[in-house]
């Protein structure tokens, strides 16, 4: 059951859950992010911290036991408005119309803000280059599609709301081009398909993985080269999902090197972030129906450790 209670004049989400005979003697913050997986374990520890889960109609804690037909309320506050700020961040505009922006996005830039990260976001630069840039006051305004803090490559940004929209149904029906590049560990058969779902991993709700109740997620790739236990992959998304090449790589048992949440413990190539690079992206413009690419090099980080290899 779902219900909208007030909070300090803000609508927030009240929802009521009754314990399984299954969950008996579980810990409350474990059975609430199995319960509900659009929140991180630490999320709810957080809301039991603030007082927002009553356990049998009582603040309770996060260790407690749970007791069979007892009933919880979780009360879930709106989410705090994020003020977007226009910062002077240098970009790489690969290029630019008055419909489009196609940017060569850095490692370690953040996409768009969020609690916590309010600043120095790929968002707070364009909205100090493209001033009429606030599409529908949202918090990730022209964002299309994004990638990974550490990872680098081509972002196409929409400039106003029709754009916007006409980019994303061409992405929701998988005719925009993402191609990446990849070094993961291992030999990998020349080419293949992962076609593997992708939803919370149920030990971890901070990591992505594939569960069989996840969302359907499908990833192509071929290898372009090899350099002894390391292989380069030219990586193609026909689905979007979060973390997906990380997690289906690591999957088919190739994870990829640097990648410190799904990657190998440990490897002798000296790399701070993940090796993974949109370099290839293709898309109808919205206007003209044209078709468009752009590509993007290696970055000098990437490309170095190549070349160290050969």
């Amino acid at each position: 059951m779902k219900e909208v209670v007030a909070i300090e004049g803000l609508d927030a989400e009240e929802r009521e859950l009754i314990v399984p005979l299954e969950a008996n003697g579980q810990r409350i913050d474990r059975f609430l992010a199995t319960s509900m997986p659009d929140l991180s374990r630490t999320q709810v520890q957080r809301l039991i911290e603030q007082g927002m889960v009553l356990y049998a109609g009582r603040p309770t804690r996060a260790s407690q036991p749970l007791r069979p037909g007892t009933v919880i309320h979780v009360i879930i506050p709106p989410p705090v408005p994020v003020e977007l700020v226009p910062e002077s961040i240098p970009l790489d505009v690969v290029y630019e119309d008055t419909d489009i922006a196609v940017i060569n996005k850095p490692a370690g830039l953040v996409v768009h803000p969020a609690p916590g990260h309010p600043r120095g976001t790929l968002v707070n630069a364009l909205l100090a280059r493209y001033p009429d840039l606030a599409i529908g006051g949202e918090v990730r305004p022209g964002i299309v599609h994004r990638l990974d803090r550490d990872t680098s490559g081509l972002l196409v940004i929409a400039r106003h709301d029709a754009v916007l929209r006409a980019l994303v149904e061409q992405q929701q029906a998988r005719r925009m081009r993402k191609i990446y590049q990849a070094l993961v560990v291992g030999c990998p058969p020349v080419r293949g398909t992962i076609d593997a779902p992708i939803g919370r991993d149920p030990r971890d709700r901070l990591r992505m993985a594939v569960v069989a109740d996840g969302r359907p997620a499908r990833t192509h790739y071929r290898v372009i080269a090899t350099f002894g236990d390391y292989s380069l992959l030219e990586v193609q998304l026909e689905t979007g999902r979060t973390h997906q090449i990380r997690v289906h790589l690591r999957h088919l048992g190739y994870p990829i090197v640097g990648d410190p949440v799904y990657g190998p413990r440990r490897s002798h190539l000296r790399l701070t972030r993940q090796f993974l690079h949109a370099g290839q992206l293709g898309f109808f413009h919205p206007s003209n129906g044209q078709w468009c690419e752009f590509t993007a090099p290696l970055p000098s980080d990437l490309s170095s450790v190549l070349n160290a290899m050969q």
